[in-house]
Order: C-alpha cells, then structure tokens, then sequence
C-alpha cells in the first residue's frame, strides 16, 4: 500500500467511523539514506468532518494568513493522531484502529493524549 492510498480513507475505532484519514506523519530515524535517515510512518491524522489537508496549519505556530489558518483549525476540529501502532487493519475498505487506542493531539506541541488509554467516551 501507498502513503497515498492511506489519505481520504475512512476511520473506523469499535465499529463506528471515527472519521478520514487527511495526513500522515513520518519521522526520519531509519538507517541513513544519503544525508538523511529513512523515514517511518510515525501515525495517521484522523478528521472526523472531512478529508483534505491541513496544509501545514496543524502546527501550533502557524497563524498567518489568519484567515486561513482560523478557516482551517475550525474545519478540522476534533482531529486526532493516532499512532501507526494502533492501526489492526488497512485495506482499500478503510483503516481500523486497535479497540482503546488512544488519541493524540494533532499539534505538534508534546505528548499530551486527547483521549488517555482506557478512558471512557
């Protein structure tokens, strides 16, 4: 499967759609490939309103044009990390997080889980 097979396919967490797929991020920790290492898939990006792209504005520090950057925060609210390891299954049909996968913010700013392991919903 293509990176870019995974984008726009829908979400689904204990059999409810959870949202789409609209980004992906890599980390570059592999063994080095020329002046950089290789890249992993570190987890998915999961909208719950729609696909598309972030266009970069996921990044806590991206505010301008702020029209843009408040059109495109509020579009996506609600979007969560989910790490590459709590993905059970993806297929064509869809991606299927492992049941209590924990969700994390989509902002580069830290650690911090949207939805701790083990909570309830």
């Amino acid at each position: 499967m293509l990176l870019s097979d995974l984008l726009d396919l829908p979400v689904f967490d204990e059999g409810r759609q959870v949202g789409y797929v609209v980004d992906v991020r890599l980390v570059l920790d592999g063994p080095p490939v020329g002046p950089l290492a290789a890249p992993r898939l570190h987890g998915l990006l999961v909208s719950p309103r729609t696909g598309g792209s972030f266009l970069g504005y996921e990044r806590s520090d991206v505010s301008a044009p702020w029209p843009i950057a408040h059109w495109l925060r509020w579009r996506h609210r609600g979007t969560f990390l989910a790490h590459w390891t709590d993905v059970e299954r993806a297929d064509g049909d869809g991606v299927l997080l492992r049941p209590r996968a924990p969700r994390y913010r989509a902002a580069l700013t830290g650690p911090t889980p949207a939805r701790p392991a083990g909570t309830e919903r």
